[in-house]
This record gives structure tokens, C-alpha cells and sequence, in this order.
């Protein structure tokens, strides 16, 4: 997080700097090339960082800490001529915009280091933010204008990068100093071609010593913020550093509105204040994801896996699912179990109950001494997610609802008892739109807990959430216990215009994160968090079932399963239940493949 708290620092005070310079390029004693050697000439002044720090780098190291300077020169050289041709209001935010970009590109041909999937959205906003400045602005911009505008911002990219590339061979101070001398001495240069000494000299001489005064003073003051940018590349890719310097522009925006007496209005008012909210919102979200990255998280910690079971899936899959049961209680040996009771299958016709496939389950996992956490409700795991008896579909909604709780009450009353079942879980992601469910009421959930613990309030009911699109915050209130899921590449049916399987551009401590925010939110600091579903089998457009051995393994290879494991092992919980397990059995069993299972008696154990 230090990179972001010095980069805001850095561009307020480039931004109240800028503000300064707005004023100061409306004197005479402007001249694009006066305006460069002055700007450059003034790195001699880093000879006062020379006690904190100076060696002789190696000759590819300065090489390259002169071509930083060398291009940053052009590319404020660009800058200032684009300027002396166009409107600040129009080529600050332009820069903004593209210097960040091209320094994202830059830095991806040569660092060895790349912008996190999470920091993607920040940085988007940010140029957002940008652009946004610069396109609420009437006045036009010329093709030649822009040009000089894109040139500077490819050597912005180019130096940044280079820059970073020179903090990394060398300590901060050290490299920093040899950029500094490398920019004065290439400027220094500028005074051996007499056309270009005489316009220097000569612009000095007709410029008041006030204005000198200003310019070195406000150079000064900008060499602060200059030195705090370079020492943010330092710490972190110099793509997300460049990109916060929109907050500079907003710097400018407020300072002139207040101090300059600048006036806006109509749209251009409405479009500052929008570029200010993408600039906040893109800065508050980069400090949420820095803040996530540096949540402790106990590597060392004992964590429990669990697995589910579903008979239902297990015989779509072809196999006899009281052995691969049997499988999971001898030979993965897990000490917690998470199981399903499906209406459709127990009630079908009404009234009349089967609890044959419930009662061998639970008898099963007494035998063997096992914790199990059983689902009940219409919506249970596996797809299609709702389990609805064809008679009670014909219900309306009301009549439905009432057919449901009058066979959970049958269902919790047969179970109270039941020495393994240690947890209830009240349906399966209740608050997630996803499967072929029934429309339900509003409180349907409420009835549902306040009814289990009517009969049975000696036991704690989970209720879950999807751990991607959930907001958490109804499930943790409403449960005695909260269980998330856990996905990462799946087939994303509900969304059009994605067509293929995609993995989730989420980082483990997206989890965390979200944790102690749902946490702080509900004041809910004690309560259980857990994994209930951590996905270790594929996901198609087709159904599990139906897709070949080869994308099978395509899709989810055991190389995959391991980084899982490691992913969920990141996210900082203490128990996860794995989803897959009749997956496992079926390679092992069918397909001579026993990869996946012997990797998760081994995790298990």
C-alpha cells in the first residue's frame, strides 16, 4: 500500500504545481524549448541527494538510467510544444489518458512484472477519469496537436518503464540521481547548437526576474512530487503510478475553481465533477485491492476439508452411489460431510414419503463417526439446483410454500435426533438467482429457519451465498453460520454475450476482503465463515455427464486442482467443503484415472 499513499501525495502536489504553471505559461518568457532546457537543466539539483546515497552503477545500468532521461526530456519537450499550440484544459487530461496506457504496454514488453487482474479496474477508471476531462471540453483539437500529444505519451511510457527497470538494478536514491544528471546533462547539450543558445539566453534575458523567481520556486516544489512518483515506480508497475495522476488533473480542476477563479458551468461542470467521481471511485478501488493484498492471512493454520455428496448426481453420472458413498466414509476419510435430501425424490407423491436414500446416508455416517451438515428446502445442491415433486409444481405459490414446510417439518422431526448431523443448512444460495427454481415469497427463507429451530433449536442453521455475485450480508444475518461458494472457471450461461468457459478474474484475498467487510457491516465479527462449496470438477456448456473424458481433464486438469487448493488455501478460511467428489469416483472407477482422488485422500488426511 506505501506506493498508493506516495502517489496520491505526489500528484496533489504535481497538481497544485501545475495549477502554478498554468499561470506562469500565460507570460511571455513561455517558449516550448526555454521551457524543456530550464525543466531538465534543474536535475543538477539532485546532487543534493548524493550524501543520502551515490555509486558508480554498472555501464547497462546507466545506459539505461540515460535513455530514461534522454526520452523523458522529448517527452516534456512534446508536451510543452503541444501546449504552446493548444488549450492545458485540453492536453493535461489527454496525456492522462494515454501516457498510462502506453506505459501499461511499454511495461509489458519489459518488466518482468504485470498489473494485477484486480488493479485492471482501478486503472480503468482512473483513465476514465481522464478522458472524461478532456472530452467535456469544447474547444477543438488539431490533427497535428494530437499528434504531439500521442508522442509524448509513448515516451512518458517508454521512461517510466525504463525508470522502473533502473530501480530494480539499483537502490532507489542512487538510480534516481543518475536519471536526474542524465536529463541536465542532455539539456546541457541543448547550449552546444547556437540557434538553440541564443533562443535561450535570449528568453531568460526579456523574462522579469520575477518570473524567474516563480518558475524555480514552482520547480522546486514540483522536484517534491517528482521525486515521490519516482520512488511509487519504484515500489510497484509504473503503468498503475502514471494512471493516478488524474488525481492531478482533479487537483487542478478544484485549485482553479477555487483560487483561480476559474468558472464552470452547464456540462462542463457536470462532466468535471463525473470525471472526479471516475478518478475517486478508480483510487478507492485500488486501495480496496492493495488493502485485500495485505491481509495476513495464517499460513500455518489447521484447516478442515469436507466434501459433498449428492446420490442424485452420483447416479447421473452412472455409478452406483451407495458404493461411491462408501468410497468417500473408508478411503478419503473426511470428518465432515455435506449432504442433500431432495423433495422430488422423498415426496413424490404427497403425503407419501421415501426416506430410504436419507436413512441409509445417515446411517452410513454414524457408522463411521462422521459431522454432517444436511441441506433441506427446494433449492439443494446440483443442478437444476430446485428439486420440486411434479405435483407440487401445479400448486400456486402459496400452496407450494405450504406443501414445502409441511414436508420439512416430517423432515427435521425424523432427523432432530440424529447423532451425526451436527448442522442444518436451510436451502442453497437462497439469495442467487440461478437454476430452474419457482417463484417464492418474500420471507420464505424466515419461515423456513424459524420453522427448523421450532423443532430443533439445539443446532445451528447455515445459510449460504454465492461467493462471486452474493452480497453475504442477508445470508450471514439470517444464519447461525455462513457458508460461501468458491468458483473459479466456470461456463457462464446467464450472460450473453460471454460464449466459452472463463475463469474469474479474482485474486484468493478478494475473499478475505469481502469477509471483513460483510463483517463490519452486519457486526458480525464471531460468527463461523466457511467454504461449502469449493469447486473441484469442470463446468460446461454441456452437463458433467455428457462431456468427453478429454475435456474433462481439458477443463480441470490435477496441475489445476493443486493451484485450487492452493487458491482456497489463500483465502484465509479455516474449512471447505469440496464439491466433486462423485467426479473423482467415476475417473477412478471408469476411467482409470485415479489423479483427482488420490490427490484428495492425501489433502483430506
Amino acid at each position: 500500500m506505501l506506493w498508493f499513499y506516495i502517489a496520491i501525495a505526489a500528484q496533489v502536489i504535481l497538481g497544485v504545481s501545475a495549477v502554478f504553471d498554468k499561470w506562469l505559461l500565460k507570460k511571455s518568457f513561455f517558449d516550448p524549448l526555454v521551457y524543456t532546457f530550464w525543466f531538465a537543466i534543474t536535475g543538477y539539483l539532485a546532487v543534493v541527494l548524493m550524501p543520502f546515497g551515490f555509486a558508480i552503477l554498472p555501464i547497462k545500468t546507466m545506459l539505461i538510467a540515460f535513455a530514461s532521461a534522454v526520452v523523458f526530456v522529448f517527452a516534456m519537450y512534446f508536451l510543452f510544444l503541444a501546449l504552446s499550440k493548444s488549450e492545458a484544459s485540453k492536453i493535461y487530461p489527454l496525456i492522462g489518458g494515454f501516457s498510462p496506457i502506453f506505459t501499461l504496454i511499454v511495461g509489458y514488453m519489459l518488466l518482468d512484472i504485470t498489473i494485477g487482474v484486480g488493479d485492471i479496474i482501478g486503472f480503468i477508471m482512473l483513465i476514465l477519469g481522464a478522458f472524461t476531462l478532456f472530452f467535456i471540453e469544447e474547444k477543438e483539437l488539431v490533427w497535428s496537436v494530437f499528434l504531439l500529444v500521442l508522442a509524448s505519451s509513448v515516451m512518458f511510457g517508454i521512461s517510466h518503464t525504463l525508470s522502473k527497470i533502473v530501480f530494480q538494478s539499483s537502490p532507489f536514491i542512487i538510480g534516481y540521481t543518475w536519471i536526474k544528471f542524465g536529463e541536465a546533462i542532455f539539456a546541457t547539450l541543448f547550449l552546444l547548437i547556437p540557434k538553440i543558445r541564443h533562443n535561450i539566453f535570449s528568453a531568460t534575458k526579456t523574462s522579469g526576474s520575477r518570473d524567474k523567481v516563480s518558475y524555480f520556486a514552482n520547480r522546486a516544489f514540483a522536484a517534491i512530487g517528482s521525486i515521490l512518483v519516482n520512488v511509487a515506480f519504484s515500489l510497484t508497475h509504473p503503468a498503475l503510478v502514471d494512471a493516478t495522476q488524474s488525481l492531478k488533473y482533479v487537483v487542478i480542476f478544484l485549485v482553479a475553481w477555487i483560487f483561480l477563479n476559474e468558472h464552470f458551468k452547464g456540462k462542463v461542470l457536470v462532466g468535471k465533477i463525473l470525471a472526479t467521481i471516475f478518478v475517486v471511485i478508480g483510487l478507492a478501488w485500488l486501495g480496496l485491492v492493495g488493502y485485500a493484498r495485505n491481509l495476513l492471512v495464517e499460513q500455518n493454520r489447521h484447516i478442515e476439508w469436507g466434501v459433498t455428496f449428492s446420490q442424485k448426481f452420483s447416479r447421473q453420472l452412472g455409478l452406483d452411489w451407495k458404493k461411491n458413498y462408501e468410497a468417500i466414509l473408508t478411503d478419503l476419510n473426511p470428518e465432515k460431510i455435506r449432504l442433500a435430501v431432495y423433495w422430488d425424490d422423498t415426496e413424490k407423491n404427497r403425503g407419501e414419503y421415501d426416506f430410504s436414500d436419507s436413512d441409509w446416508l445417515l446411517e452410513k455416517s454414524n457408522q463411521f463417526n462422521k459431522k454432517i451438515v444436511l441441506t433441506v428446502g427446494m433449492k439443494v445442491p446440483r443442478w437444476p439446483e430446485c428439486f420440486v415433486p411434479g405435483w407440487a409444481k401445479k400448486l400456486n405459490t402459496g400452496e407450494r410454500e405450504q406443501a414445502l414446510n409441511d414436508y420439512l417439518k416430517v423432515i427435521i422431526n425424523r432427523y432432530k435426533e440424529n447423532p451425526a448431523i451436527v448442522m442444518w443448512q436451510a436451502e442453497n444460495e437462497p439469495f442467487l438467482a440461478f437454476g430452474e427454481c419457482e417463484k417464492r415469497p418474500k420471507a420464505f427463507l424466515d419461515e423456513e429457519i424459524s420453522l427448523i429451530k421450532s423443532i430443533d433449536n439445539k443446532r445451528p442453521v447455515v445459510v449460504t451465498d454465492s461467493g462471486e455475485f452474493g452480497f453475504w450480508y442477508k445470508a450471514v444475518e439470517k444464519g447461525d453460520t455462513f457458508g460461501t461458494t468458491m468458483y473459479r472457471k466456470v461456463y457462464p450461461a446467464s450472460i450473453g454475450f460471454l460464449t466459452g468457459v472463463i475463469q474469474y478474474p479474482l485474486e484468493p484475498n478478494f475473499f478475505k476482503l469481502k469477509e471483513k467487510i460483510v463483517r463490519r457491516l452486519t457486526g458480525e465479527y464471531k460468527k463461523k465463515f466457511f467454504v461449502s462449496e469449493l469447486q473441484a470438477e469442470p463446468w460446461d456448456k454441456s452437463e458433467l455427464p455428457y462431456i468427453s473424458y478429454e475435456r474433462q481433464i481439458e477443463l480441470f486438469s490435477p496441475r489445476y486442482f493443486v493451484d485450487t487448493i492452493n487458491y482456497a488455501k489463500a483465502a484465509g478460511f479455516d474449512e471447505y467443503y469440496l464439491w466433486g467428489a462423485e467426479w473423482w469416483y467415476k475417473l477412478k472407477t471408469q476411467n482409470n484415472d485415479n489423479r483427482y482422488w488420490e490427490y484428495a485422500r492425501s489433502l483430506i488426511k
